[in-house]
């Protein structure tokens, strides 16, 4: 196929047969997933490709709360979720090397009603093989990392390392923070002089982790396993740029996070790995660094995150960096960005530092709003969709998505200044410490009113006092084909007789 950027087919779409625009989606993340699970649901034609040659179980927990309940009752996947979960109804707050209690922050008892779902959290790597089960294996594509992509008029087309090439109507980049798929878009506008000067910038970053899940373990090696809420422990150091967090799972597993602020030194040093993202390789010497950090299990004699490292199988380690970026170019022509690709924010285990962060889980709920929204506005193009109706879809998407990104980015950057030292920073955690509940609740509300639903399955109509925020991809309707199907068959039928 050629894609020509100059050619664009005038259509007449009273005499041609009815067709979905076809989406390549790269990346098979917790974003690219749930596009695909809700792609399934229509009848919108896609395929996933995924640079990894396999589906390995990386990443620690993942908090989703009550804003992204609504899609996962709409795809009738809410009871098998919530299975796997355990409940996140409060953080305990804790400063090494004693381990006493700083503060506790809790969710509010009525979580419930208010939003129609409380917080619930999951291993990672069970959300991610939750939504695989959603999409029939022929769609999903391993071992197919992207070298270049191509876009025009009259489509897209993506080469991968092994030499193998695809052609479709839409390309959507969701393979994270070091996207292929931007890469090779900004270059194009960066040739043409249409990429703003901060979007041609290095991603900025000033943190590493260290996550991973141990093996099942029992009750006499980790005693706060038989809590049935997830235990939450937030471990502060009073002398070393590090903070660490245990999380008890449904599945008896203990996911962590060590989090290591850098220096300009340090940051130095980290960056050779930068662009390995979720990779066990460089995970190991950071391991040996922490080791003798203490951690609460609720037994007598003191476990620390040796303990944990140990308890884990190799592969499931892994050294992540933790960038922070709203790009201001989510699309052109017919490719578009989602989730990290477009809008790097911290993973939920870092904004909950200091308390039950009201954007926590922001992560992986903006990557599935951005699925939610997306989809919606794919669902609403019309059959033959040109290239200037897909682009007004992709400007729609990124003006409806916009703002609770930025929400979510202030947000999370005010909760990472509070682990600097000095006065501005003792005073935000003192403060983070008193805030009123009329406080937290409004913070609360601004995040929890963004409930987005997909506009062409049946509504999830639960119960909840907090109304939904308006939005607009709700209330979209896909124009009708001009031609009844029996006129579409004739036309069809005429012409392979005048062709014989």
């Amino acid at each position: 196929m050629e894609i020509n950027p100059a050619v664009t087919f005038k259509h007449d779409r009273s005499v041609m047969y009815a067709k979905r625009p076809k989406v390549l989606i790269v990346g098979g993340g917790i974003g690219g997933l749930t596009l695909g699970a809700i792609l399934q649901k229509s009848d919108t034609p896609f395929e996933i490709f995924e640079r990894t040659p396999e589906v390995k179980p990386l990443g620690s927990i993942t908090s989703l709360t009550g804003a992204a309940a609504p899609l996962l009752k709409q795809l009738g996947i809410w009871d098998e979720f919530y299975a796997l979960t355990r409940e996140l109804a409060k953080v305990q707050v804790v400063v090494a090397p004693d381990l006493e209690t700083q503060f506790v922050v809790s969710a509010p008892d009525d979580a419930i009603e208010r939003y129609g779902a409380e917080s619930r959290v999951l291993p990672r790597p069970k959300l991610h093989e939750l939504l695989l089960r959603q999409i029939p294996k022929e769609h999903v594509h391993l071992g197919k990392k992207i070298l270049s992509t191509q876009q025009g008029g009259n489509g897209v087309l993506i080469r991968c390392s092994d030499g193998t090439e695809y052609e479709g109507d839409i390309l959507v980049g969701s393979d994270g923070a070091y996207s292929a798929v931007r890469q090779n878009l900004y270059a194009q506008l960066k040739k043409e002089n249409r990429l703003p000067a901060s979007d041609g910038l290095p991603l900025p970053f000033l943190n590493v982790c260290l996550v991973g899940q141990t093996r099942k373990l029992t009750l006499e090696e980790f005693p706060d396993l038989a809590k049935t809420e997830s235990q939450f422990k937030n471990i502060l150091s009073k002398d070393k740029p590090y903070a660490w967090a245990t999380f008890t799972t449904e599945q008896m597993t203990i996911c962590y996070a060590v989090t290591q602020y850098l220096t300009a030194e340090t940051s130095k040093d980290n960056d050779s790995f930068r662009n390995s993202e979720w990779g066990p390789e460089a995970a190991q010497a950071m391991c040996n660094e922490v080791r003798d950090f203490p951690i609460v299990s609720g037994r007598k004699e003191q476990l620390t995150m040796g303990d944990l490292f140990d308890w884990t199988p190799k592969e499931c380690i892994s050294k992540v960096m933790l960038e922070e970026k709203v790009f201001k170019t989510w699309s052109d022509t017919r490719t578009v960005l989602m989730g990290d690709a477009c809008h790097k924010v911290t993973p939920e285990f870092m904004s909950t530092k200091f308390g039950l962060n009201p954007s926590g889980g922001s992560g992986a709920v903006n990557a599935i709003h951005d699925a939610i929204v997306l989809a919606n506005y794919i669902h609403a193009l019309p059959d033959h969709p040109i290239a200037e109706e897909i682009e007004a879809a992709f400007v729609a998407y990124r003006k409806e998505r916009i703002d609770h990104v930025e929400h979510a980015f202030t947000a999370s950057q005010a909760f990472r200044n509070m682990v600097d030292s000095g006065w501005k920073a003792k005073l935000m955690r003192y403060l983070a410490k008193s805030m009123p509940s009329w406080v937290s609740v409004a913070l609360e509300k601004k995040v929890m009113t963004n409930r987005p639903q997909l506009y062409f399955l049946p509504r999830d109509t639960t119960p909840a006092e907090l109304p939904a925020a308006p939005q607009p991809s709700l209330h979209l309707k896909r124009p009708e084909s001009r031609k009844k199907n029996e006129d579409v068959v004739a036309v069809a039928e005429v012409a392979a007789v005048e062709v014989v």
